[in-house]
């Protein structure tokens, strides 16, 4: 059973740096049940398990855990289910082993089930092999697609998918206000938005900057 809505729309502010930016910067969003915090892949990788625990006691709300998990998908899942965190993301890529347990075990956990498909040409393929659905696909450009030309979040999707399944579809990689706006028209429920420094050359919302007003723009634009 998912915790979010399938008629609401969410921002999910995605923090991928260190914990000194989470600890200066996540206080300041006023919480929104609308607003999804991500605990990103670098900054798992560089504060571990803690620094998902240490979002889950400054936000209390919704954290997605982005594990992109390939394989050990029992363990992976208790682990971001023991940090804390609400949701947390497997790789379409990885065998249909690993998918079908993360999905079960997310249930298990009252967790909400991400499967990321970057890099996956066709979406629907990887979702007819399940076992049962997730709760969320993400459309996903990577971030080192974001400076190609001509590569794009691939919207196209989403109908194929909502016609075999009643699922979330998140949509992820160098989203700004535009590409929120292009991602709920064209039927996505979540906007993926990094937190970027000045010298990242990756789109999202600068830490420089006011990012809780900038938030808000975002929620009212996807609205």
């Amino acid at each position: 059973m998912t915790m979010l809505e399938q008629k609401t729309r969410y921002l999910q502010i995605a923090f991928n740096d260190d914990v000194d930016s989470v600890k200066r910067i996540l206080p300041t969003i006023p919480h929104n049940d609308r607003i999804l915090i991500e605990a990103g892949t670098p900054f798992i990788k560089r504060e571990g398990s803690n620094g998902i625990r240490m979002m889950a006691k400054i936000w209390n709300g919704k954290i997605v855990a982005d594990l992109k998990t390939t394989d050990g998908a029992i363990e992976e899942v208790e682990l971001a289910y023991s940090s804390g965190a609400t949701a947390a993301t497997v790789l379409g890529s990885s065998p249909v082993e690993t998918l079908d347990l993360f999905i079960q075990k997310c249930e298990e956990f009252g967790l909400d089930s991400m499967i990321d498909m970057l890099g996956v040409e066709d979406p629907l393929k990887v979702l007819l092999r399940l076992k049962k659905p997730p709760s969320v696909v993400v459309l996903h450009r990577g971030r080192d697609e974001e400076t190609t030309r001509g590569s794009v979040i691939k919207y196209k999707h989403i109908n194929r998918i909502r016609s075999r399944y009643d699922v979330l579809i998140s949509a992820a990689g160098g989203v700004d206000l535009k590409e929120a706006r292009s991602a709920i028209f064209n039927g996505a429920n979540i906007v993926v938005v990094n937190i970027v420094t000045s010298e990242d050359p990756w789109t999202g919302i600068r830490s420089d900057e006011n990012v809780s007003e900038i938030a808000e723009e975002f929620l009212e634009t996807i609205d």
